[in-house]
This record gives C-alpha cells, sequence and structure tokens, in this order.
C-alpha cells in the first residue's frame, strides 16, 4: 500500500491503520511449527526449564519476554500450532532485519501469527492450493539472498542453528507455504472488491481538510533489460566437465565431497556439495527433486540443466523417504563478447528512441528479456506499495543512484549489474517517466492514490468481517498465559 507523509498523527491514524494490515506482512522465522496428528491441548504445558528473555518490548499487555517456556504451546488454529518459541524467533527474526521493535509487543505477534495460520487453515479448506514448484523457486532465491547478505552457505546454517542445506531448505519451504497460501486466500477475500467514483469522493471528503495527507517527492521509473545468454559451447563446456568429474568418481574412486570442494560453484561447496536430507517436500527445484528420486544409492546422475547452472548430485544414502545428497553446481560463462552483444544492441535502441522511430514504452515490449515489465512497457513496480510511484527518501540506493541525474524522458546508457536473483549479468536502460513534488492531497490530482486508499478501506472492512466469522466457526485455543493479552480479533472465545 501507499507510503504517506502525514500533516496530522491522529488524521492519519486509521489509514496507517489499514495500510499496516492489508500489507499481507509474513515474518520468515525459521522455527515454523509443525502440524500436529492430534490437536493439542494449550492448557497442559510440557515440563520444560524457563529460561529468562529480556527483549525490552515496549507497551505489552502482558509481561515483557519474561520467563517463557520457549517450548509451550502459545495456541493452536486450525491444524496449525503456534509455539511460545514461535514468537521469540519471529521476534529475533525481526530486529536481524533491521526492524523497528520497540512497539512490537508480544500480543501483537502472536495475533500477527494467529491470523496467518487462520487464512492458511481456510485455503486448505477451499482448495486454494500453490505449486511446489512456486514454492521451491521462491525458497531458492530467498536462499541465494541470505546467502549473499550472510557471506556463505556455513555463515547462514549457523546462524539458523541448522546442520545442513537440506534441513535450513525444508524448514524455508514450510513457511513459504504457509505465507503464500495466507496471502492467497487474502488475495481471494478481497479479489472482487470494488470501488465506485462515490464510494472515493465520499471517503476523501470525510478526512478533514487539516488532516490530508501529504504525499512524498516520487518518479516513475522504466527499464529496457538484455539479458546475455551463454553460448552452445560454454553449455557444453560445463557439461563436459561435469562428465569427466564424474568418470573420475566413478572409474578412479576419487572423492566426490573433494570434487565438489574444489570445483562446485554453489552454496554448498565449502561444505563438499553436501545438501543433507531431502525429502519430495523440500524446497529444491522439481527437476532436481526428479533427479534425487530417480537414483539408487551411491549412484551419480548425468549432467541436468535447471534454472540456476548444471549439476550433477549423487544420493549417497537411502533413508525411507528421505535421500542424503551431495551436488555438484557449474554455471556457464557469459562471455565478453555476449556481454558486449547486449551492450551494442541496447545503445542501438537508445539511438532509435532517440530518433523517434518508437517510444521507450514500445521498445521496451518487443526488445526487454524481462517479463515482468516488459509487456508494461518497462515500468517498474514499487516492491512496497506495488505501484507505479517511488518515494525518493524511500528507495533503493542502487535504484536511486542509477536515476537521481536523469532529467525527464532522459534515457541512461547501458548499465551492467548482477541480477539479484541469481540469472547471472545483465544490461539495462532507465528512463524517468514522470516526477510529482511533495504535496497535499488532492482529490483531481491524485485521484488514483485516493482511490486505492478508499479501495483499500473497504478490503480491510471485508476482511475484518471475513476474520470475525471464520475465528466462530474454526477450532481455536489460547494458551492460558495468553489470555489476558488485548488482542485486535476475538481469539479469546467466550
Amino acid at each position: 500500500m501507499r507510503l504517506l507523509k502525514k500533516k496530522n498523527s491522529k488524521s492519519m491514524y486509521k489509514t496507517n491503520e489499514i495500510t499496516l494490515i492489508l500489507s499481507f506482512l509474513f515474518i520468515t522465522n525459521i522455527a515454523i511449527s509443525q502440524v500436529p496428528k492430534e490437536i493439542p491441548d494449550t492448557q497442559i504445558e510440557p515440563p520444560q526449564p524457563e529460561l529468562q528473555v529480556s527483549m525490552g518490548i515496549k507497551k505489552d499487555s502482558t509481561p515483557k519476554f519474561k520467563k517463557l517456556k520457549l517450548d509451550g504451546i502459545a495456541a493452536v488454529v486450525g491444524d496449525h500450532v503456534i509455539l511460545e518459541s514461535d514468537i521469540e524467533k519471529t521476534l529475533i527474526d525481526l530486529k536481524s532485519q533491521g526492524a523497528m521493535t520497540e512497539d512490537i509487543t508480544r500480543c501483537g505477534l502472536l495475533g500477527k501469527l494467529m491470523e496467518d495460520r487462520l487464512y492458511a487453515h481456510q485455503a486448505v479448506q477451499d482448495s486454494l492450493l500453490v505449486s511446489d514448484d512456486e514454492v521451491s523457486l521462491t525458497t531458492e532465491r530467498q536462499i541465494q539472498s541470505f546467502v549473499a547478505q550472510m557471506g556463505s552457505m556455513d555463515k547462514l546454517l549457523k546462524f539458523y542453528k541448522k546442520e545442513n542445506e537440506a534441513s535450513l531448505r525444508e524448514d524455508i519451504n514450510k513457511i513459504n507455504k504457509l505465507r503464500m497460501l495466507s496471502e492467497k486466500m487474502q488475495n481471494n477475500i478481497v479479489s472482487e472488491i470494488e470501488i465506485t467514483p462515490e464510494e472515493v469522493r465520499q471517503f476523501f471528503n470525510k478526512i478533514p481538510e487539516n488532516d490530508r495527507p501529504v504525499f512524498g517527492a516520487e518518479m516513475e521509473i522504466s527499464q529496457i533489460i538484455k539479458q546475455p545468454k551463454a553460448t552452445e559451447i560454454e553449455k557444453q563446456k560445463v557439461i563436459d566437465k561435469l562428465n569427466a568429474i564424474k568418470a573420475d568418481v566413478e572409474d578412479n574412486d576419487a572423492k566426490f565431497s573433494v570434487k565438489a570442494i574444489l570445483y562446485s560453484q554453489g552454496p554448498s561447496k565449502s561444505s563438499g556439495g553436501l545438501l543433507g536430507s531431502i525429502t519430495k517436500e523440500s524446497g529444491f527445484d522439481k527437476t532436481f527433486k526428479d533427479v534425487v528420486f530417480s537414483l539408487q544409492e551411491g549412484e551419480i546422475s548425468d549432467p541436468f540443466e535447471t534454472m540456476f547452472g548444471y549439476h550433477i548430485l549423487i544420493v549417497e544414502k537411502i533413508r525411507g523417504q528421505e535421500r542424503d545428497v551431495r551436488h555438484i553446481i557449474l554455471i556457464p560463462e557469459i562471455s565478453q563478447e555476449s556481454l558486449d552483444e547486449a551492450k551494442t544492441e541496447l545503445d542501438s535502441i537508445r539511438k532509435h528512441i532517440a530518433e523517434g522511430k518508437y517510444t521507450f514504452a514500445e521498445a521496451a515490449r518487443n526488445f526487454s528479456d524481462e517479463k515482468e515489465t516488459k509487456f508494461d512497457g518497462g515500468l517498474l513496480r514499487n516492491p512496497i506499495t506495488y505501484d507505479s510511484r517511488f518515494e525518493l527518501t524511500k528507495m533503493d540506493p542502487a535504484l536511486y543512484n542509477q536515476v537521481r541525474n536523469l532529467k525527464d524522458n532522459e534515457i541512461s546508457f547501458p548499465i551492467l549489474e548482477q541480477d539479484p536473483r541469481g540469472g547471472g549479468p545483465k544490461y539495462k536502460l532507465l528512463n524517468v517517466t514522470n516526477r510529482y513534488d511533495e504535496h497535499v492531497a488532492d482529490f483531481a490530482k491524485d485521484y488514483t492514490r485516493i482511490q486505492q486508499l478508499a479501495l483499500t478501506e473497504k478490503q480491510y472492512n471485508a476482511i475484518k468481517k471475513w476474520m470475525s466469522e471464520h475465528i466462530d466457526e474454526t477450532y481455536i485455543s489460547v494458551n492460558e498465559s495468553n489470555k489476558n493479552c488485548d488482542f485486535a480479533n476475538n481469539w479469546v472465545k467466550e
């Protein structure tokens, strides 16, 4: 939702509340709850040593993270159990991401976790499912991002106290599946809600003139991407090298783990390519899992391709539905010639736009390699608000530095950067298409944004109604120690 400055904190409280609730926040804490075979009684605590935890949380309706039984059950929603440790580790994860946690309470976090579980529970009841491919792709991108931030897979595993990559993937996979089910349910609730012009007018007129929001300085940005491709020769080099490694292991008793340390280009290289135990539910690429479960114990695969590169893998041990796996991944080199070709093509596109042969948007639709933006004329979407405007004070610093000196409708020269999603180097052209100065909301000039705020309020009301109805008809139990929380929803049924 849109990020607003406030002329008056009281006047914008309701808008910010709506924005917060509809932001679909789901915290990726690693300690996701397991679905039990039987629904446990939250009022019975397993005997655990009490731990003193001081997190400095303010404004809570319960004691501030004092003595917690970290393996006690905090609440049950449908089939989902929430542990006390889930609340604790969610807070720790928020802090590790740099979030401001001074005003976050245990009760608030528990309420949010319960909301997410209710959405996910009802999504399954309504057959709103997510595919394994969707989940595994999201997991892979997150792990690549985490490794880039931490510096290595070993550091990441140590941070999350995991023994191997497979265990980490499985936990993150479960978290992502729960989050995606939750989001799908929420989207389903609001998908058919529409707002009329009269409703927008009434919404705007309800805001006192002195209390209307102030929109910060913003800009709209478009891009054209050229992704250099590896040549067939480079691809074959990688395949040949993997075949040679396989032959050396099979024919000369070379150690697969040593080969992984020497040659693999993946984050598991330092651990000899060890991924740990993999199940069919693990958060790996579907092609990768298909190969894993086609092999016998001790067998090495032929080279195969996924979206991340070329692999060979060995199944070291089969234990029921689990496979202990090591792999080696090689990524075909992008030649300087391919990079130069991409840059030259963008130079030519830039020249033709300047000459008026086609517009930037037409060029993006015809020539850009990025599917997410090309069909919208290259227009970038703000990852926070999901609209086309970027507030200057909240822009990604790297993107801001690339466009800050561009004049309106000026096109940048080709910019080389590494694809953060792991797709290799790419070139891009950037274009600032519109600028908006800081101003008090105006009904005519900002109709689209006001319309979105009005729609957001209507969606918020629909979600609150849905939440109330489904809390009544879903099995929910809150531990006695959490029943005095001042929840936003009626989780503690009378």
